[in-house]
């Protein structure tokens, strides 16, 4: 999770020019989220091929006792955690795009297959909600806008979680009493 405080930089859009007068207002909060993966495509391709040589050994001495059909499982099980691991690769490619200005609080949702999702609101009017299990810590986090819920973070771990919603209340307070801090 990549988050930035106060007016870091002007977002453009395009051709590297701010794409309207809003983008000329000062970023209060900005912060883009994406699922965290221990595995890189490197250790990926370590672990299978350790995975596929020891079940190749495995399978050729089932082969070798008579065993045939065992040979083929191996196989199959081989394949079915390269599946397994690609799947979890496309997962990781989502990502979530949090801005708060003075007057637009904007979260854009990119799924793993690239669609997008942007909703804009009020700072004015936005309340953080955070479900939070005393033992466990905060176990979701909403923006509620005009009876609309938006989900974020909902990928994140509790710690990463609980930096958001301080990250996010601290902006919404600025926005509401109008401060804008300078970036230093």
């Amino acid at each position: 999770m990549e988050s930035q405080p106060a007016q870091q930089h002007a977002e453009t859009h395009g051709g590297g020019t701010p794409a309207g007068p809003m983008e000329a207002e000062p970023t209060l909060y900005e912060a883009r989220l994406t699922p965290y993966r221990s595995l890189d495509e490197r250790g990926f391709l370590i672990v299978m091929a350790i995975v596929a040589g020891i079940s190749f050994v495995c399978g050729v001495a089932f082969l070798m006792m008579g065993a045939w059909p065992v040979f083929g499982l191996f196989g199959i099980d081989v394949l079915a955690m390269w599946l397994a691991f690609r799947v979890n690769f496309r997962a990781a490619r989502a990502r979530e795009e949090i801005t708060v200005t003075p007057s637009r609080l904007t979260v854009r949702k990119v799924a793993p297959d690239g669609a997008e999702e942007a909703t804009e609101m009020n700072p004015l009017w936005t309340r953080l909600h955070a479900e939070e299990i005393e033992d466990f810590g905060i176990q979701k986090l909403t923006l509620v806008s005009r009876g609309r819920p938006t989900e974020v973070g909902s990928f994140l771990h509790v710690g990463e979680r609980e930096a958001l919603a301080a990250g996010l209340s601290g902006a919404l307070a600025d926005a509401r009493r109008g401060i804008v801090r300078q970036a230093p």
